[in-house]
């Protein structure tokens, strides 16, 4: 499949995800929140999981302490993943690092995990509209653009974000962008709203309300007009093997260890190194 007009990785080094000194970029898997099959979603213990299995990219989530400090947590509540009760924003940083997730770690800030694996690659949703300015603002001072890619639901917030950014960082389209483009790219549009939206990526479900959203020619049009795509989430191997023979160019998965395994079987593993040429 002709993948040419690719975002310019030169531009972009996020999406470049080539490895030692092989000149093909393979698929990017992003595990999910890290690896926490027993619970511990966004802690620092399920980053590392994934990181010594292998993985150079992780997806997760950050909201907004009540003190203003980028934290790396899903829900605007604390009920499901702690014993705590409330809004994350009714907190301060340190009191929601000392709560246990999933009986495991507490809440970590987005600088820990930035400062913690400084060749980790971020795909970063950012959750709360309070959370905009103190994120791009501890990208900016750590001068973190090329490790993250901002995504957003919401078009209106990732687009803040990028306007608040003083370098070229990475995006994905958020919900409406997405339906759009859906609708956009089999008529050859996708490359001029792509670039009116000021994204590199699409990441979509296969499905989405009974509707395929993932199809070899949503794809093509998508690489035609310069756009990486990524499906989320994807747990089961028959299907991270189907879509990647499909051509998506990355897949995000709660089953780390699965995914692994797949790439591994494509001679695409890992991906935090260098690995010996096939």
């Amino acid at each position: 499949m002709r993948r040419s007009a690719r975002p310019d990785p030169g531009r972009y080094p996020y999406l470049d995800n080539r490895s030692g000194t092989r000149s093909d970029a393979s698929p990017l898997a992003l595990s999910h929140r890290g690896f926490a099959p027993a619970g511990g979603e966004n802690t620092m213990a399920a980053f590392e999981r994934s990181v010594e299995l292998g993985f150079r990219y992780l997806e997760i989530d950050v909201r907004a302490s009540g003190d203003g400090v980028v934290v790396v947590f899903h829900d605007e509540l604390l009920d499901r993943v702690t014993d705590a009760r409330g809004p994350i924003a009714g907190r301060t940083a340190a009191e929601l690092g000392a709560l246990p997730v999933g009986g495991g770690g507490g809440i970590p800030t987005l600088e820990e995990v930035l400062l913690r694996w400084p060749e980790l690659r971020l795909n970063i949703d950012v959750k709360s509209d309070d959370c905009a300015r103190p994120f791009a603002e501890l990208v900016n001072r750590l001068g973190a653009h090329d490790r993250v890619l901002v995504a957003s639901f919401s078009d209106r917030r990732r687009r803040r974000v990028l306007r608040l950014l003083d370098r070229p960082t990475a995006s994905s389209a958020g919900m409406a962008v997405n339906a759009l483009l859906k609708l956009a790219a089999p008529l050859g549009l996708a490359g001029p709203l792509a670039r009116i939206a000021e994204i590199q990526a699409l990441q979509v479900p296969e499905t989405y309300r009974g509707v395929r959203v993932v199809t070899r020619r949503f794809v093509a049009s998508c690489h035609a007009a310069g756009l990486h795509v990524h499906v989320w989430t994807v747990n089961a191997r028959e299907d991270m093997d189907r879509l990647l023979d499909l051509g998506v160019d990355g897949l995000v998965s709660d089953a780390a260890d699965v995914l692994a395994s797949c790439l591994a079987d494509r001679a695409a593993w890992p991906q935090n190194g260098d690995r010996p040429e096939g």
